[in-house]
C-alpha cells in the first residue's frame, strides 16, 4: 500500500499468504491516548485499598502528579506495589518463600486514578525493610508505576519514608541516585500518613527520578 499523502512512508509489498505469514515493518508509535480509561476504568473493586478499612496499622499515602508546565496531570494512573509490614511478600516469586500477610486482607497491589487536580490515594501500611543482594538491606519502600497521557511506557519510581534516614544512608537503590535528587523520593508526613508529589518533567531541577527496568 503506498501512502499518497506521505510518498517516504514505508511501502509494504502484497503476499498471497495468511496474515500470520505476512512480515511487517516496525508500526509507527503513539500516545497512550484515551484507551487507558477504556480499557482499566473502572478497575476492580476498592483497587486503591491495599489494606481493609479496619486493618491495623493502615494508613493514606497520596500523591500529586505534576506536567513540565507545573500543571496537575488529571488523567495520570498510579499503580504501587510493595512488601507488607513485615517486609514479605505472599508469592513464590519471594525469595524467602512466600508468607501470610501481615496485616491480614493486605496485597501488594494497589491502582488508582487521579483526580482533576492529579490527586490519588492509596490506603495501605507502610512496608517493612526488604533484604538485598550481598546482603544489604534495602529501606522501607514503595514502588510506583506512572500512566499519563503523553508516554508510550509507564515510568517507574519510589517513594521512601521521612523517618528512616539510617536505613536511607544504607539503601542500594537510593544509593544509584544522585545525592542531590535523593530528596525528591522521600515523602512528607501527613495527618493521616505520607504525601508525595511527582514531577513527570521540569526544567528547574524538580522533576522527579525515575528508573529503567
Amino acid at each position: 500500500m503506498i501512502d499518497t499523502q506521505n510518498p517516504d512512508a514505508p511501502r509494504y509489498p502484497v503476499f498471497a499468504k495468511s496474515q500470520d505469514e505476512v512480515p511487517f515493518g516496525v508500526t509507527p508509535s503513539q500516545t497512550v491516548g484515551p484507551y487507558v480509561h477504556i480499557g482499566l476504568f473502572p478497575t476492580w473493586e476498592n483497587s486503591g485499598d491495599a489494606v481493609p478499612e479496619d486493618a491495623p496499622g493502615r494508613i493514606d499515602v497520596s500523591f500529586n502528579v505534576i506536567d513540565g508546565a507545573g500543571q496537575p496531570i488529571g488523567d495520570a494512573m498510579i499503580e504501587t506495589w510493595q512488601a507488607d509490614a513485615a517486609g514479605r511478600f505472599d508469592s513464590p516469586a519471594d525469595p524467602r518463600g512466600a508468607a501470610e500477610a501481615t496485616p491480614a486482607g493486605f496485597r501488594s497491589l494497589a491502582r488508582v486514578f487521579a483526580d482533576e487536580s492529579g490527586t490519588i490515594v492509596v490506603h495501605t501500611v507502610k512496608p517493612g525493610t526488604l533484604p538485598a543482594e550481598d546482603g544489604a538491606v534495602e529501606a522501607p519502600h514503595i514502588n510506583v508505576g506512572l500512566f499519563a497521557r503523553g508516554m508510550l511506557e509507564r515510568l517507574y519510581t519510589r517513594l521512601y519514608f521521612p523517618e528512616d534516614t539510617d536505613a536511607h544512608a544504607s539503601d542500594p537503590v537510593l544509593a544509584a541516585v544522585p545525592e542531590a535528587d535523593r530528596p525528591k523520593l522521600i515523602a512528607e508526613k501527613t495527618d493521616r500518613g505520607y504525601h508525595l508529589t511527582i514531577h513527570v518533567q521540569d526544567t528547574d531541577g524538580r522533576e522527579t527520578p525515575f528508573f529503567a527496568l
